[in-house]
């Protein structure tokens, strides 16, 4: 997300977006450790000749009074709510007037029931890049103007560009990203566990046991949602197997019988196989949902119902829904190395314009503006690809690192495979990838079992 369908960062339609995840693994360790564009657009050209710009402001907006927006998103909760308030300065830069519309996952079949019935939202955030594929196949999507494709050439890496374009021309505004490679932990079970952050696969084992010994449990997994399962693997995965692995099976140039994938899933099956190590055992990781599985991680004072919980940097909005404070009660490592070097998986939300007009062009290039995801990112659990952000607007030291680290990564990134899958396979709830990890999470001994399945769904869903 996800029940947060809200905080996810996901799924997914026919697209190979070759783009993908290490983001400079060392410089994010270290940081952690440190703190605990094409021309050829059609649309209308999203600006206006007499548009201004607010003192203070870095990006130009056309005046756009009496116009209506509708703009369409799975995020829920304190993301959505947060979002509001991006939308809502846009309101006042601009005078136009924008509705949030609360869209179901996958929000592809979501958009299709409101072309069909004549009422498509003007803007939709697309959580992957195979659904920007969908929506310009399906001639949802209209390309960004001259106005929001210069705001992205001059706030974005080229990588970040690339994942947004089909068939060379932009459609999407990566405004929100995730680095979807990290552990957080609470603290004081590590401190009474006598635990230190490891570092590599076997540490991760050796400190679980710790916690464990400590009296506590050390995994919190929300299997409910799919999509944390397949982000599991990933990491493990892209660590073990390497990047061009990773990306022949992003593209389903190997098959997932691979022995690859069989490494992974038995490196999985270490964790997710030993029923103490797993808040609840597979029955109870299998009804506990994103947001709990955060939430009980820092609940319960120094007895929380797990130690650590592994997802991205958008834990954050979860954990603060607790008491406890990032930084201090909740701290956070990167995702142990597993093979040679340690993963990172990247995720994000592209802003497509699905209906064509001046001020559709005009929200677009206010998203792809530092000025839009500075106001969110002061507000946590959020992360921008945008290059011209002061990171000291984050809120704390944590979330400016892992910020920092992933601006510093550039177009050296991989991205989350599952988000490059078709829908079918790599996005839907109950089937697929996140079921039949569902069901391996249940019976990890069936190695062979979860890849045939695994193999059988893909194989359908990119057409053999």
């Amino acid at each position: 997300m996800r029940t947060s369908s809200s905080i996810r960062t996901r799924r997914t339609g026919k697209r190979a977006a070759r783009v993908s995840a290490t983001l400079a693994a060392g410089a994010l360790a270290l940081s952690l450790t440190a703190c605990g564009g094409d021309d050829d657009n059609g649309g209308d050209g999203g600006g206006d000749k007499g548009g201004t710009k607010q003192p203070g402001a870095s990006v130009t907006l056309p005046k756009l009074d009496g116009e209506s927006l509708e703009v369409a998103a799975v995020w829920t909760g304190t993301e959505q709510e947060n979002f509001k308030k991006v939308l809502a300065e846009f309101e006042k830069r601009t005078g136009a007037k924008v509705t949030f519309v609360p869209a179901q996952d996958p929000i592809i079949n979501f958009l299709g029931s409101k072309i069909a019935g004549g009422a498509p939202p003007d803007v939709a955030m697309l959580p992957q890049p195979g659904a920007i594929k969908q929506a310009v196949d399906k001639g949802w999507a209209k390309p960004l103007g001259a106005e929001a494709t210069k705001e992205l050439g001059e706030n974005y890496s080229p990588g970040w560009q690339d994942i947004g374009k089909v068939g060379g021309k932009q459609y999407g505004v990566y405004y929100k990203a995730a680095n979807k490679s990290l552990i957080w932990y609470n603290a004081q079970v590590f401190e009474n566990a006598g635990a230190a952050e490891p570092k590599t696969w076997e540490e991760l084992l050796n400190t679980a046991q710790m916690v464990y010994d400590s009296g506590v449990t050390p995994f919190s997994v929300g299997g409910a949602d799919g999509w944390t399962l397949t982000d599991w693997f990933e990491n493990v995965y892209l660590s073990q197997a390497g990047p061009e692995k990773y990306d022949q099976l992003a593209q389903h140039k190997i098959k997932w019988t691979d022995p690859s994938v069989k490494e992974a899933l038995t490196t999985l099956a270490e964790i997710w196989g030993k029923k103490d190590f797993v808040a609840g055992g597979a029955s109870g990781a299998l009804q506990t949902e994103f947001p709990a599985s955060v939430t009980q991680t820092f609940t319960g004072g120094d007895q929380p119902k797990a130690g650590m919980v592994y997802e991205g940097d958008f834990a954050q909005v979860n954990i603060g829904e607790t008491k406890a404070k990032v930084g201090t009660d909740a701290k956070v490592f990167p995702f142990p190395t597993v093979g040679d070097t340690a993963p990172v998986v990247s995720g994000g939300d592209a802003a497509v314009v699905l209906e064509d007009s001046k001020a559709a062009q005009a929200l677009a290039t206010w998203l792809a503006s530092p000025d839009a995801a500075a106001i969110q990112a002061k507000l946590g659990g959020f992360l921008s690809p945008n290059k011209s952000i002061d990171s000291s607007v984050y809120p704390n030291e944590v979330q400016k690192k892992i910020a920092d680290a992933l601006i510093a990564a550039g177009d050296d990134f991989r991205f989350d495979m599952s988000d490059q899958a078709p829908q079918a396979f790599g996005g839907t709830p109950g089937k697929g990838e996140w079921k039949a990890l569902q069901d391996f999470l249940k019976n990890p001994k069936d190695v062979a079992g979860a890849q045939a399945k695994l193999e059988a769904d893909a194989a359908a869903a990119y057409g053999g």
